[in-house]
C-alpha cells in the first residue's frame, strides 16, 4: 500500500469511522470504547437521572424539616460515593469523568437504589432494576448505534418492501390459504373476538418472541456468509462484540420488513372483514347473545361498511400469525432467503470491504517506513 501522510491518513480513518457510525456499526471503529465512547456520551443524561432519584428521597407527607434532612442526607451520600471515586481515579474531588467504567456505573446503580432504600423500603430495588436496564438501553443506543441501524433500515426500507411484497405474491396461495381458512372459521373468532387487550398483547409478544429467536438462530450463520463473501481471509476476523453489532443491524432490518408485511396483511382482512362480516354473521359465530361493538357504519356505492372491534382483534390475530409463517419461510426457502437478504446484505458487503481498507489504513501507520 502506497505510503500515507499522517494528516491524510487520520482524516481517512475519521471517514470510515463515520461511515461506520451511519451503517449502525461504531463497533466496527477498533478504537472504539464503552468508557470513552458509550457511558461518556450519555453522562448528561445519567446525571439528570441520578438527580431525579436523589430527589425521589422527598416525601409530600413529611414534613418540610424531614423533607430536607432526607434531601440533604441523599444528597451527602451521593456526593461523598462519588467523590471518593473521583480520588481513587486520581481526579479532583467533584470532577466529572472523562471516562466512565465499571466502578462509575456500578456507583450509578447502587447508591440512588440504597438511597432510596433506606429512605422508601422497595422501591430501592425497582430503582435498582431501573438502572440497569437504563444503562442497557444506553449501551444499545451509544454503543451499538440502535438510533442509527433504525435510520439505516428505514432508509432501505422502500426497496426492502419492494422484494419482501413481490416474495410475499410469490408465497400468497399457500398463505393466503392459510389466513382466509383462519379468518373464516368460527373457531377463530370465538377464540379472539371477545379476548381483552392484555390477553392479545400477550400472544402478539410471544408470537413476535418466537420469530426473534427464529432469526436469531439464522443470524450467526448469515453474519459468516457476509464475512466470507465480501473480503478474504487476510483480514481480521469480527470480534464477539463486532458481530454482535452486526447481527443487530440484520436483525432489526429484518423485523422491519417482518412488521410491514404483517401490516398489510392485517390492513387486507380489516377492509375484507368490514364489507363481509357484519352484525348478523358475527352474532351467527359467536352466538345470539354475543355484544358486537361497531366503531362506525357507513354505505359506499351501496355497500355497507360494518367495521368493528372484534373484526379488529381477529385481523390482528390472523396478521401476527401470518407475519411468524412469513418469517420462517423466507429464511428457511433458499429461493426466498437471497432475494429477502439481498438489499441488506448488499450494503452490508460495502461496509466490510469498507472494514478491510480500513484495517490496512491503520497497519501502515505501525509499518516501518522503507528506507
Amino acid at each position: 500500500m502506497p505510503r500515507v501522510e499522517e494528516p491524510d491518513r487520520a482524516a481517512r480513518l475519521a471517514a470510515y469511522e463515520r461511515r461506520f457510525r451511519r451503517a449502525g456499526l461504531p463497533l466496527l471503529s477498533e478504537d472504539f470504547s464503552a468508557r470513552s465512547d458509550v457511558y461518556n456520551r450519555a453522562f448528561p443524561l445519567l446525571a439528570l437521572v441520578l438527580l431525579g432519584e436523589v430527589l425521589a428521597a422527598l416525601d409530600v407527607d413529611w414534613s418540610p424539616l424531614a423533607n430536607a434532612a432526607a434531601l440533604v442526607g441523599a444528597l451527602a451520600v451521593t456526593l461523598s460515593a462519588v467523590a471518593l471515586v473521583n480520588r481513587a481515579r486520581g481526579r479532583r474531588t467533584l470532577a466529572i469523568p472523562q471516562d466512565i467504567g465499571r466502578v462509575e456505573l456500578a456507583l450509578f446503580v447502587l447508591v440512588p437504589a440504597a438511597v432510596l432504600g433506606a429512605v422508601h423500603g422497595g422501591w430501592g430495588i425497582v430503582v435498582l432494576i431501573g438502572n440497569l436496564a437504563l444503562l442497557g438501553l444506553v449501551a444499545l443506543g451509544f454503543g451499538f448505534g440502535l438510533g442509527a441501524i433504525v435510520v439505516w433500515s428505514a432508509r432501505r426500507l422502500g426497496g426492502q418492501l419492494a422484494r419482501s411484497l413481490l416474495l410475499l405474491a410469490r408465497a400468497i396461495p399457500l398463505l393466503l390459504f392459510f389466513s382466509l381458512l383462519l379468518f373464516l372459521t368460527t373457531e377463530m373468532w370465538q377464540v379472539f373476538a371477545e379476548q381483552g387487550a392484555a390477553t392479545l398483547i400477550a400472544i402478539g409478544l410471544l408470537l413476535a418472541l418466537v420469530a426473534t429467536a427464529f432469526l436469531l438462530v439464522r443470524l450467526p450463520q448469515e453474519i459468516d456468509r457476509l464475512e466470507r463473501d465480501a473480503v478474504d481471509g487476510t483480514v481480521p476476523p469480527l470480534r464477539r462484540l463486532q458481530r454482535a453489532n452486526v447481527g443487530l443491524v440484520l436483525l432489526i432490518g429484518h423485523g422491519l420488513q417482518i412488521v410491514v408485511v404483517t401490516l398489510a396483511i392485517g390492513a387486507f382482512f380489516v377492509a375484507l372483514g368490514t364489507i363481509a362480516v357484519d352484525a348478523t354473521v358475527l352474532r351467527a359465530w359467536l352466538g345470539p347473545d354475543a355484544s358486537v361493538h361497531e366503531l362506525f357504519s357507513v354505505t359506499v356505492l351501496d355497500v355497507p361498511l360494518h367495521p368493528t372491534a372484534e373484526l379488529l382483534r381477529v385481523a390482528g390475530a390472523i396478521a401476527a400469525l401470518s407475519g411468524l409463517y412469513y418469517a420462517i419461510s423466507v429464511l428457511t426457502d433458499d429461493r426466498y432467503r437471497e432475494e429477502f437478504l439481498d438489499e441488506i446484505t448488499a450494503q452490508m458487503r460495502e461496509t466490510f470491504v469498507a472494514r478491510a481498507e480500513y484495517l490496512e489504513l491503520r497497519a501502515s501507520a505501525h509499518a516501518p517506513a522503507r528506507p
